[in-house]
Order: structure tokens, then sequence, then C-alpha cells
């Protein structure tokens, strides 16, 4: 197991060139990345970053409405989403994650129904996995519901996975969205092991005063993502356990920490802090 880093948070503040991110990030010991949405797909520069610096792409990450009411918007995303597949075949990437879309019905009462969405995304995965499989390719759902998807629960994987069966099909580990909607991210990992393809380092924080006054439903109000080691969850256990299930990838720093967000030196600053927690349990 290995420690890797999600582009996200450097190219929002400015730090936008794969060179740039590589040099930065083997010069902390950090041998792979994540590549986001803003990373531009030219063969040549990550050719060069990588002979370079020694960094790889390991994994890339789109995360978008697929299944968006607006035709157009939908196409182009679908169309996006179906080049990074066969990007990362070329590049010898290997894994792709993403959401799953959300049609609009899944999301116009309070009850949340991502089970709505589930007929509409079987007709386009079906048609996804083919590509990825073409292109020895990994899929990996996200588990934030907020990323436009219903790849959120454990009853959802269940579902999904039974309607789109393909062995290239899995998810991105990321236990911080578990915290908040009150889901067991140990038992996630041993009863989805082997489903686990990816996996995110990222922590929340439950400020249990503001829960009490807000209630669970003003959901922005009583938590916020931390860095790794600065939330709810035992690095050391779930590290334990993905050891157990036979994951032996990267741990990919996903920094969306309010505390260090802001500048390039305080986002570098909070990529190093997870580092340094998460590398304490790496046997």
């Amino acid at each position: 197991m290995h420690i890797g880093v999600l582009t996200n948070s450097l190219t929002q503040v400015g730090v936008s060139s794969l060179m740039d991110i590589s040099e930065w990030a083997a010069a902390n010991g950090i041998m792979e990345l994540e590549a986001g949405p803003a990373i531009q797909m030219d063969e040549k520069t990550w050719n060069e970053a990588r002979e370079k610096t020694g960094v790889r792409v390991g994994t890339m990450i789109y995360c978008r409405n697929f299944l968006s009411s607006d035709p157009e918007e939908a196409r182009k995303h679908i169309q996006a989403l179906r080049e990074r597949i066969e990007f990362s075949g070329k590049m010898g990437v290997g894994k792709v994650v993403c959401s799953t879309g959300v049609v609009s019905a899944s999301m116009e009462k309070l009850d949340y129904r991502p089970e709505l969405t589930l007929e509409a995304f079987r007709t386009l995965f079906t048609d996804i996995m083919e590509l990825a499989e073409k292109n020895h390719v990994r899929v990996c759902f996200e588990m934030c519901p907020w990323m436009f998807n219903v790849a959120c629960a454990p009853n959802m994987w269940d579902q999904l996975f039974e309607a789109v069966p393909s062995e290239n099909l899995g998810l991105c580990f990321d236990p911080s969205h578990l915290v908040w909607q009150m889901i067991d991210a140990y038992q996630v990992l041993r009863r989805f092991h082997s489903k686990i393809f990816h996996v995110h380092g990222k922590d929340t924080e439950i400020d249990r005063i503001a829960l009490g006054e807000y209630g669970i439903l003003q959901n922005t109000k009583w938590w916020r993502h931390r860095l790794p080691g600065l939330g709810e969850l035992d690095w050391n256990r779930i590290i334990d356990l993905l050891y157990q299930i036979g994951y032996d990838g990267v741990l990919s720093i996903e920094h969306e920490d309010p505390v260090w967000e802001g500048t390039e030196e305080k986002v570098k600053k909070g990529i190093l802090i997870a580092k340094a927690h998460l590398e304490q349990f790496i046997r």
C-alpha cells in the first residue's frame, strides 16, 4: 500500500500543470496521482512528467450528471467519460472514478429515492462497461450522493452491481461520506471487499453541539470534511482492514479540509499532514 494524491485541491489553487504537480509530489515522496478533470489529457505531457519525475497517474476521476434531464449536458458528460476511459486504457492508467448520474425523480422529494435512477443507470452503464472492459479499465463509483450519484449506500451498491454485472465495476472507498450518512465504514470494507478498487484518504468531523441545534436535515451545518486523523475515523483500523481484504493499492489523499484550504501553501501543507498520518499505519 502507498500514498497518492488527487490533484483537485492543487488545481483549485492554481497549480494546474501536471509537471509542476508531479515534481512537487516526487519531492515529497508521493509517487502516484489521481488526475482530476482540470488535468488535460495530453499523451506527450503525461509521458514527459512521468519520465522526469517517476510519478505515475494511476487513476482518473470524472463525476458529472451523465443522466441529466438536459440532453446536451448528458451527451457532453457521457462523451467526456468515454474519452477518459479510452485515454486511461491507452496510457495504462487502469482506473476511472466516476458517479452514476441521477435522474431528477430521485431527488424531487425530501426522502431521497436513489432506486428511481436504476433503470437509466442500467442502460447507460451497460454500454460504458463494454467500453471499459475493451480498454482494460476498472470503473469505480464515488460514494458521495452530492456528486450526481446514487452509489451512496450498501443497498444501492447491491442493486447497481446486479444491474450491470461486470467484474470491472467496483467502488472507490471513501469513508468520509459514510460517516455523515451514519453507515459503518468498517463493515462496508468487510462486506464489499471484492469490489474495493480504489481508496480515498479523507475524513469527516461531526460537531455534535451543532447537530443538536440544527438536526440532520441541515446537513452542511453539523459536519465537515477533514484530513485523515482530524475526524471521526480510525485510520489504523481502516488500513488494517484493507490489508485483511487484500487491498494493496493507493490511498489517494482527497484534500477537502476547509481548515487547510485557500492558498497553495496551505493546501500543500494539508496534503503532507494527511500523508504523515496515513504513513504511520502502512506496514
